[in-house]
C-alpha cells in the first residue's frame, strides 16, 4: 500500500495505466507524462480535452485519463479550433509529431496561431517519418539518410528542414512560442516548466501556445536509444536552438 505522505514519485492522475506502444528509447512517453503532469498540477483534468493526430501519437487517447478527440492528418489544430470555440470554458490541446504538424498540416497551424486561437499545441519534432516507415520530414537534417533519402537529405532538392517555432514566432499576433527538449534529466525539468506554463496561459485565457519538443526515433534513425540522446545534441539542437521565442508576459506579443 502506497503511503502519500511518503511518496515522492508516482504516476499521474492524468496518465492510464496503459501500457504503451512507442518503441524502445522514444521519448513520446516522457513527453506524455509531462503533459499529464501539468494538466494534474493546475487542477486542468476535468476540463481537459485532447485532440490526438495521424502519426506515431496516434492512440494517444489510450494513454490519458481526460477526454479526447481524432482528428485527420494534419488537421487537428482546425478541430481543436472549433471545439475552443463552441467550449471555451474547456482546456484544449493537440498533440502532434513533425509529420503531422509540419507538412500536411503547415496551413492549420499557421493560421490557428495567426488567429490566435487559445488552444495549447504540444508539438514533437524526431526529424522524421515515424509510424509510416521513416521518410523525410519537413524536419530531417541536412544530410540524414531516411528511406526516401537514403543519400542523406539534399538542401538543393529538399530545401532547408523547417524551424516550426522560429515560423510562427514572427507573426504579429500575441502567442507563447518555445522550444525544449528530452535528451537529459536537466532537459526533461525545463521542458515540463515550459509545458506547463503553455498549459497556465490557456487556463488564464490569454493567448495561442505551442511548445516544440525535441523526440528521438533510435528505431528510424537505426541507432541505439543512447546514441539517439547524443544525436540530438550534435544534429539537432545546434539548429533547432531552445529556448522562448515568444512570450506575452515580456512584452513579446
Amino acid at each position: 500500500m502506497i503511503n502519500d505522505a511518503t511518496t515522492i514519485f508516482k504516476r499521474p492522475e492524468s496518465l492510464s495505466e496503459t501500457v504503451t506502444h512507442y518503441c524502445p528509447g522514444c521519448t513520446h512517453g516522457i513527453i506524455h507524462r509531462m503533459v499529464a503532469e501539468s494538466l494534474d498540477e493546475l487542477n486542468l483534468r476535468e476540463r481537459a480535452v485532447g485532440v490526438a493526430p495521424v502519426g506515431c501519437s496516434v492512440f494517444i487517447y489510450n494513454y490519458f485519463n481526460c477526454d479526447f478527440m481524432e482528428a485527420p492528418h494534419g488537421r487537428a489544430p482546425a478541430l481543436a479550433t472549433g471545439f475552443k470555440r463552441t467550449r471555451p470554458d474547456m482546456i484544449c490541446f493537440t498533440y502532434q509529431g513533425d509529420g503531422d504538424l509540419a507538412s500536411i498540416g503547415m496551413g492549420e497551424i499557421v493560421h490557428a496561431a495567426n488567429r490566435g486561437e487559445k488552444i495549447t499545441v504540444i508539438f514533437v519534432n524526431n526529424a522524421i517519418y515515424g509510424m509510416t516507415g521513416g521518410q523525410m520530414a519537413p524536419t530531417t537534417m541536412p544530410g540524414q539518410k531516411t528511406t526516401t533519402s537514403p543519400f542523406g537529405r539534399d538542401t538543393n532538392l529538399a530545401g532547408y528542414p523547417i524551424r516550426m517555432a522560429e515560423l510562427l514566432a514572427t507573426l504579429r499576433t500575441p502567442s507563447f512560442i518555445a522550444r525544449c527538449s528530452t535528451q537529459t534529466p536537466m532537459h526533461i525539468v525545463a521542458a515540463k516548466k515550459i509545458i506547463k506554463k503553455a498549459f497556465r496561459l490557456q487556463k488564464e485565457e490569454k493567448c495561442f501556445s505551442l511548445v516544440e519538443v525535441l523526440s528521438t526515433c533510435p528505431t528510424n534513425w537505426g541507432i541505439t536509444p543512447c546514441d539517439a540522446t547524443q544525436w540530438i545534441i550534435d544534429n539537432m539542437e545546434p539548429y533547432y536552438k531552445l529556448g522562448v521565442l515568444k512570450d506575452p508576459e515580456k512584452g513579446e506579443g
